[in-house]
């Protein structure tokens, strides 16, 4: 292969195949290219049977982006080479050895809505109000203990208070309801694998043997069961390459644990380190900010981002009056860019909270600029979509009882509570599906609909099949009868919806109903519908990683808010905020503005914040700031007296609250103001309280 496009570092990267090779990746120096080439490399060059090469990325559109590019370089020998997302390789461990693992071959994947699902039934069962076990906080308890390898068993030697122990008793209850079921959860893909590999050593040595080479992208968002996962595969041959960028870890929230791309040298004492500095992306007045943010970080590796590219202008840094203030400017500039003959496509705006896109939106309504706003509405989350595929599903595998229970009553039937609520203690009592207990009523007109779907649909295409479910189903006549706006637009995302079944067919040449619900099922980066694509974008910073834009503008650079309050206390939480700050600072390839505001309006509350300490950490050598009287270093001091002490009684006033009386002392003050505020903690020694003698 002709590597001579490839800079000497990224050289290097490709043509070291044998052993352990960690590769620290900056923002925008071509990991993509590499890992890439590299798969080419090791199987036109290096002669490796392409069956014996695996790739791992974490999104599908990753996953896609490899494919395609290895796919130009090699032909149709890249077909043979597994390159897919941990999900997706997850799936292929569990469709290949399911009766190990005690599942038969018809499984479904349930996903976290049909979780919440499952948990909320196991509730009603046990007589528990929800308000006081929230049903989404007990999902979120069992999928962070399922990643960090616990299962309930293992969960109850942590659940010290009573909450706990029930919490460990829904979990058990979960884990026998969705076996029974014969479903698994999007945790299940990762859980599962290891404890096949764990009981039967010599199905591991048979994907040892196979996957030889390994490549891991994104490595520094890796949890538990992703990290354990891969060092189980790759033991044997230690042909392991991981590719990532410690300053761009910024997952914690989901359990991605940073510290596994740091301690990658101690699990492999014999990894070459190769580091990719030269950034193709952004001028180097962007990347001096970038490294003058990143280098207050003490946990990471030292690398320096540099660029062949021009210097650029300045980055500019505004200080606002208030949060409408902030998205004017942001507008004015915007709107600047446009008649400059900027594309619209090539601007992004990006904050650390969605709540901060409304104003946004309402300042780019006014002045008529399209826009998009990411991540707020996604296809496959509506519910005539949800319903479509739990009527798939239901077809696909009967035993589940989360699709059936999603539609028995779509359209209505008439089919109450009461009726479920004996259909389900029959099922336990025969110890069977929901679906096999049914035997008479309303609910056995249900069964005849999903019965005569299955017969007439064996020599169906899949779109035909979604077809002949909203006619069976009375789905599609339900919302015609309702001549109302929103069901058009329902009748409109169904109608869509057969688009994918055709693009399926066609992408794939197959019509498997199977393959077609694991496809669905682990698309978990589901980009928003789109129809125009000359707009602005608007989104959180977390959901701009591995994006790039001509011209991009940060908007809520406070103390507070980014970084985020929740941060404030944790030097770790801190650090990740930094990263997130570094990662919103190089999606800019031409010009980079930072804005924030004196006093701001968020959740209803109205606060004054000072400048993010980010803004203070940048050189001013590098920053165009057209407010320099506003602009002070930001030191903590300015906030904090450390010197203030309390004691419970004392009085108090507050630059918002007013007077009230300190309750109790911690590492935080608790103050009870009068009637309309009650109860407030506030930061020890915070300007904005005052003793009254």
């Amino acid at each position: 292969m002709d590597l001579q496009t490839l800079n000497d570092k990224q050289q290097e990267a490709v043509n070291q195949t044998d052993g352990p090779i960690l590769i620290l990746a900056g923002a925008g120096s071509g990991k993509t290219k590499v890992l890439t080439t590299k798969v080419a490399h090791l199987v036109s060059d290096k002669h490796i049977d392409p069956h014996n090469i695996l790739a791992i990325t974490f999104t599908n559109k990753a996953a896609k982006e490899m494919k395609d590019r290895v796919l130009k370089m090699l032909g149709a020998k890249a077909y043979q080479i597994q390159i897919s997302t941990f999900h997706s390789l997850g799936l292929l461990f569990l469709r290949e050895n399911y009766a190990k693992l005690g599942f038969e071959k018809n499984f479904t994947i349930l996903d976290s809505d049909d979780t919440l699902t499952v948990i909320k039934k196991i509730l009603k069962d046990m007589n528990l109000d929800p308000k006081i076990y929230n049903p989404r906080a007990i999902r979120n308890k069992i999928s962070g203990a399922k990643n960090e390898l616990m299962d309930a068993e293992n969960y109850s030697r942590f659940a010290n208070t009573d909450y706990e122990q029930t919490v460990t008793d829904i979990f058990r209850r979960y884990e026998k309801k969705i076996k029974k079921n014969n479903s698994v959860d999007f945790d299940d893909l990762l859980v599962l694998p290891i404890k096949l590999f764990k009981e039967n050593p010599e199905i591991l040595k048979q994907y040892q043997d196979r996957f030889q080479y390994i490549l891991v992208d994104e490595y520094q968002d890796t949890n538990e069961a992703q990290y354990v996962l891969i060092k189980m595969l790759s033991a044997k041959n230690q042909n392991i390459c991981v590719v990532g960028d410690i300053d761009q870890s910024i997952y914690g929230f989901r359990g991605a644990n940073y510290r596994n791309i740091l301690n990658f040298e101690k699990d492999y004492p014999k990894a070459k380190v190769i580091l990719l500095e030269e950034n193709y992306r952004s001028t180097s007045n962007i990347l001096n900010v970038a490294n003058d943010i990143i280098k207050n970080n003490k946990k990471r590796k030292e690398k320096n981002l540099w660029t062949k590219n021009e210097e650029g202008i300045k980055i500019k840094y505004h200080r606002a009056y208030d949060e409408k203030d902030e998205a004017h400017y942001v507008m004015s500039q915007i709107k600047d860019l446009i008649n400059h003959g900027e594309e619209k496509s090539g601007i992004a705006v990006l904050y650390r909270t969605n709540a901060q896109s409304r104003n946004m939106e309402e300042a780019l309504l006014k002045e008529n600029i399209s826009y998009k706003v990411v991540g707020s509405f996604y296809f496959y989350n509506r519910k005539e979509i949800k319903d479509l595929i739990s009527y798939l599903k239901l077809i696909y595998n009967p035993h589940d009882d989360v699709s059936l229970m999603r539609v028995i009553n779509v359209p209505k039937r008439q089919i109450g509570p009461k009726t479920l609520e004996n259909l389900s203690m029959k099922a336990i009592t025969n110890g069977t599906s929901l679906y096999e207990a049914i035997s008479d009523g309303k609910e056995l007109g249900f069964k005849k609909i999903i019965e005569d779907i299955k017969k007439e649909s064996e020599d169906l295409s899949l779109t035909d099949l979604v077809d002949l479910i909203l006619d069976k189903s009375g789905m599609k006549k339900d919302l015609e009868s309702e001549k109302t706006l929103e069901a058009e637009v329902r009748l409109e995302n169904l109608e869509e919806f057969k688009s994918i079944t055709k693009n399926f067919e066609e992408n794939n040449g197959i019509i498997s109903l199977d393959e077609f619900l694991m496809e669905i099922s682990l698309v978990s980066d589901i980009e928003e519908h789109k129809n125009n694509t000359d707009v602005v974008t608007l989104m959180t910073i977390h959901s701009a990683k591995g994006l790039e834009f001509d011209h991009v503008f940060i908007i809520g650079l406070e103390e507070g808010l980014f970084p985020h309050n929740n941060s404030l206390d944790s030097s770790d939480d801190l650090e990740e905020e930094r990263r997130l700050c570094y990662v919103a600072v190089t999606r800019a390839k031409k010009t980079l503005t930072l804005v924030n505001a004196r006093r701001r309006m968020l959740y209803g509350n109205t606060n004054s914040n000072p400048p993010s300490r980010f803004i203070s950490e940048i050189d001013p050598k590098y920053l165009d700031i057209d407010t320099p009287e506003e602009i002070s270093k930001f030191n903590k001091d300015d906030m904090i007296d450390k010197n203030a002490t309390y004691s419970v009684g004392d009085k108090v006033i507050h630059d918002k609250y007013g007077e009230g009386i300190i309750v109790g002392i911690g590492n935080i003050l608790t103050i009870a103001f009068s009637q309309k505020y009650g109860i407030i903690k506030i930061m020890k020694g915070h300007k904005s309280i005052r003793k009254v003698d």
